[in-house]
């Protein structure tokens, strides 16, 4: 860490009790989810939901990363990059979001959480990580068999609605 130990304790103390405030700009009250899913891949023309995470009520967030994940037992699931057929999308309110509309390759790699992002999420937002088999033979020789995804990210309450913040004492 940075700085004299009498700097880092000014730091932590900068933090007024009873309060929603955070250090630096990030909630005393921030959490982090993280959701994952390894499922068959689907048939022609369905999809299948290989990450999710619904914001509670009067709750902001950040999304921050996803991964990718195809393969099977036998194979060496990074050895593949591209995906034909199938098309991977992050759907935030069910709406694709700019520029994860339809990729239709590996852009992070399961395990390797390369390429972070910071997507602002808006009081109740859903965020789902989605893939669609569009043509993908899931008999043939070059059939993937598995498909998995990943999203992580960080929520906090929104401090427009009062003051959440547990007081003591009868009165607060």
């Amino acid at each position: 860490m940075i700085g004299s130990l009498s700097q880092r304790m000014l730091y932590v103390e900068g933090v007024k009790p009873g309060t929603s405030e955070g250090v630096c700009g990030v909630p005393v009250d921030t959490a982090h989810f993280d959701d994952s899913r390894i499922v068959e891949t689907p048939e022609p023309g369905r999809e299948v939901v290989v990450g999710r995470f619904e914001l509670p009520l009067h709750y902001c967030g950040l999304f921050e990363n996803f991964s990718q994940f195809i393969g099977d037992p036998e194979s060496k699931p990074l050895a593949f990059v591209r995906t034909a057929g199938l098309e991977w999308r992050l759907l935030i309110n069910n709406r694709p979001f700019h520029p994860f509309l339809r990729l239709d390759h590996i852009v992070n790699p399961w395990g390797f959480s390369c390429c972070p992002v910071a997507i602002r999420l808006d009081e109740n937002a859903t965020v789902e990580f989605v893939v669609r088999n569009v043509n993908h033979d899931t008999s043939g020789p070059l059939a993937i068999p598995m498909v998995g995804g990943r999203i992580t990210g960080r929520y906090w309450y929104n401090p427009a609605y009062g003051d959440a913040t547990p007081r003591g004492g009868r009165f607060g």
